[in-house]
This record gives structure tokens, sequence and C-alpha cells, in this order.
């Protein structure tokens, strides 16, 4: 049995999350206990929130963790990874909020703040520290799937714009060289069993390893000119290589929709229905037996 949610049910929970107070510092769990490699040197600065909303100065990547109510938890969890132009994290609408609707449907979230190779003054880069940050987190659930009643095999990664980027980076492109394992979490697999990629930036597409990527579900605004043309081109990738992989293309629709918290299309609000039916379809709201 999978659980439907209908548009008003779900647009009514993600208005009440819009105006909830922020994630207090104490709910994020650090991804490394000692500190992200490569960040040794800012153990001490504080991350800045600008506006409520909008996370800057990230040293210690990390997780917040919003657990699906037990009376609809599937075993179903995605790691939420917002946008920001790797200058910012939209930690709210691209975070938070998506993670409180996605909870409806029984799935369990975890919403990564990452290091921003793009603020000023940084000396991360994308592909690096960033992308490290996203496969880290994968691991990070995957060991802890127990502890939050995660099945391991039903791991997705979704990322909206600049965190389109780094999901493609992670699922649609080669790891880096293998190195010696600092943990036990490190010996886990980075791969996501399932991919969301929401108005992605062209960072990582063409894909260089879509032959072995997870199935995808992707959505753009056909007037966005950063990220329909990345969107449409990694769709055409997957489906020559015979992965499964789904496309829907907003008419009259540009940049950073997120949950249509200021967007009014009705497309758009419906397009949060259209991830559920994929996720349905595809078995991920099911155990597996």
């Amino acid at each position: 049995m999978t659980l439907r949610w209908t548009v008003p049910a779900l647009l009514s929970a993600c208005a009440a999350v819009a105006g909830a107070a922020p994630v207090a510092q104490d709910s994020f769990i650090p991804l490394w206990p000692h500190g992200a490699p490569g960040s040794e040197g800012h153990a001490n600065e504080s991350e800045r929130l600008e506006g409520g909303s909008y996370v800057h100065n990230v040293h210690n990547p990390s997780l917040a963790i919003s657990p699906a109510d037990p009376a609809r938890a599937n075993g179903a969890a995605i790691v939420i990874v917002p946008g920001g132009g790797h200058r910012m994290l939209v930690f709210q609408n691209e975070g938070m909020v998506p993670a409180r609707a996605l909870n409806r449907y029984g799935i369990t979230t975890f919403v990564l703040k990452y290091r921003l190779a793009r603020e000023p003054g940084s000396t991360y880069t994308i592909e690096g520290d960033a992308a490290a940050d996203a496969r880290r987190a994968i691991r990070w659930v995957r060991a802890h799937a127990r502890d939050y009643r995660v099945d391991p095999h039903r791991i997705g990664i979704m990322g909206f714009s600049a965190g389109g980027e780094l999901v493609s980076l992670v699922a649609d492109n080669p790891a880096p060289s293998a190195s010696a394992a600092g943990d036990a979490i490190d010996r886990e697999s980075a791969r996501p069993d399932f991919q969301v990629l929401v108005y992605p930036g062209p960072l990582g597409i063409p894909g260089k390893a879509v032959a072995g990527a997870p199935p995808a579900f992707i959505a753009a605004g056909s007037v966005d000119t950063c990220c329909a043309p990345p969107s449409l081109a990694l769709y055409g990738q997957l489906r020559d290589a015979g992965v499964s992989a789904e496309l829907h293309m907003f008419a009259d629709t540009d940049h950073g929709f997120n949950l249509a918290m200021h967007n009014d299309r009705i497309s758009i609000q419906h397009w949060p229905d259209r991830l559920a039916d994929w996720l349905s379809d595809g078995g991920w709201l099911v155990a597996k037996r």
C-alpha cells in the first residue's frame, strides 16, 4: 500500500513549514566528528544566517534530520541538497520545506549543509569539497540506516539548482579514486539508489558515467536559460544509456520555483505530486522483500 497526499494538503504543509522558525543549530549532526578534511583552519568559525533562510560560511558540513511520522514511515530516505549558487544555501525553501513535505509520503529526510566554493574568500572547490560532502552524507545515512529505520537500499539524493549539480556529480559521474577510509562511514557506498534533480545547474552535465547511473527524476522550467539545457541534456543521456528517467519541463516557467512558495502556476503547484507518482511507480515507497 502506498501513501497519497492531495495537492492542497501538501501545499498547506509547505506553507506551515515556510513560516516556521529556523532549525536550531544543535539539531544538526556533523558529517565528520572531528571536522571535515580540508576545513581544519576554519574550526572556530561560525555559520552565518541571513534573513532566517539563507546560510553562509559553512565549514563543518552537517545534516538536519527530519524523520517521517512512524505511522506512515516506509523506510525510504532522501538526502536533500539546497541550492544557492555555491555562494549560500537556500536552506528553508530548498531544504526544510521539501524535507517536511516529503515526510508526508513516509520518507525520512536529511537536509545537507555543504561547503560553499563560490562564497567570497572560499578556498573550497565544488568537485572536491562540496561533492565530497554530498557523498559523505549518503554514506552517513547508509551507515546509520538502522538508527532511523531506513532501508539502506532505498536512499536517494535530491538537489535544487547548485544542489542539483552536486547530485549529478555524485550520481552521473565517476567517483574519485579510492583512498584509505578514514572511518567506518567512509567504507559505505556513496552511490544513491535514485536521484532527483530540480532545475539542476550545468556542472556535472553531461555526465561521464551515466551507464551506471541510478534512476532519475528531473524537473525544470522551459524558459530557464541556466538550467533547462542541462536538464534536457542529462535526460537524453540517461535515456540513451538505458537508465530509467522521467523529465518534466514546465511551460513558461523560469528558475527557482522550489515547492511553489512564490509561484501560483497550477502545474508548479502540482509538480511534487509528479515526484510522488514517480517514487511510487519505482517502488521506492514500498519495503523491499
